[in-house]
């Protein structure tokens, strides 16, 4: 009898427990918001702007270097060997500019859409915690990264950490 209400005392007390510590758990899909957001199609529209003067550029390069390239084939019977071999190099780099440039455009582009899409990924953030505020939700996860996009204050345990290390 005695273990009998030991028993009944420890689940009532696990119940509890598992009361007060409920949490509210939440997902939200951030790339189908952003996909909904008027702002972004300015956004993609200044990214092609961005894309196409980089394009631009490139081809300025690549038709130097073909007409350099066509010259070189038209008249390297009449050139001398250290002509020859001074208009390969000059040609040689060339390409290299230009795979280089290939590179760092495609890095730029990213680099130019991540700050374009900075603010409107915090707007969303900001959103988020308000509404998650509102309907009472601890934790909101993304489905596109199984990241948190919200937590509650309360379950962090940052300041409580530091302290312990600073004993």
């Amino acid at each position: 009898m005695k273990n009998k209400n030991y028993l009944i005392a420890l689940v009532f007390f696990f119940i509890c427990f598992l009361i007060n510590a409920q949490t509210k758990l939440g997902t939200v899909n951030v790339n189908a918001v952003l996909e909904k957001l008027p702002e972004l199609a300015d956004v993609n529209n200044q990214i092609a702007e961005y894309n196409k003067e980089l394009e631009t550029s490139l081809q300025e390069k690549v038709t130097s270097y073909k007409t350099k390239l066509d010259n070189y084939k038209l008249n390297s019977a009449g050139y001398s060997e250290i002509m020859k071999k001074t208009m390969a190099d000059e040609l040689y780099v060339l390409e290299n500019e230009i795979k280089k440039q290939q590179q760092n455009s495609i890095k730029l582009s990213q680099i130019r859409k991540d700050s374009l899409l900075r603010p409107l990924y915090k707007e969303i953030s900001d959103a988020i915690a308000i509404l998650a505020k509102e309907l009472k939700f601890t934790q909101i996860l993304t489905l596109d990264g199984n990241e948190f996009a919200y937590v509650d204050d309360k379950f962090d345990i940052t300041e409580i950490l530091i302290k312990r290390f600073q004993k």
